[in-house]
């Protein structure tokens, strides 16, 4: 069964810090490139960072230099720390597989505003 949960969101001024954590099965950890995807109101779901099973990343140019993916290959989790946050960063996160597969649902996801 493919699980995904993803935590750590919050209320957060711009300018702050946050980390979030994912927390996935191992059939859909093990051996793949894992990712962070994002959802703000009225708009599509947009990948922001990656890592590979290896360690090697990528990110979005709207995060590059303030983001930072890690993962846990023992503890099938992915983290994504998050500073220097701006208003535009507000939205719903995400984890999974990079790429998604079509039969591959989504967790819960965990809340991000980012508010003065």
């Amino acid at each position: 069964q493919v699980q995904l949960v993803e935590s750590g969101g919050g209320l957060v001024q711009p300018g702050g810090s946050l980390r979030l954590s994912c927390a996935a099965s191992g059939s859909i950890f093990r051996g793949n490139t894992m990712g962070w995807y994002r959802q703000a109101p009225g708009k599509q779901r947009e990948l922001v960072a990656d890592i590979s099973r290896f360690g090697s990343t990528s990110y979005a140019d709207s995060v590059r230099g303030r983001f930072t993916i890690s993962r846990d290959n023992a503890k099938n989790t992915v983290y994504l720390q998050m500073s220097s946050l701006k208003l535009e960063d507000t939205a719903v996160y995400y984890c999974n597989r990079v790429p998604k597969l079509p039969n591959t649902g989504w967790g819960q996801g965990t809340q991000v505003t980012v508010s003065s």
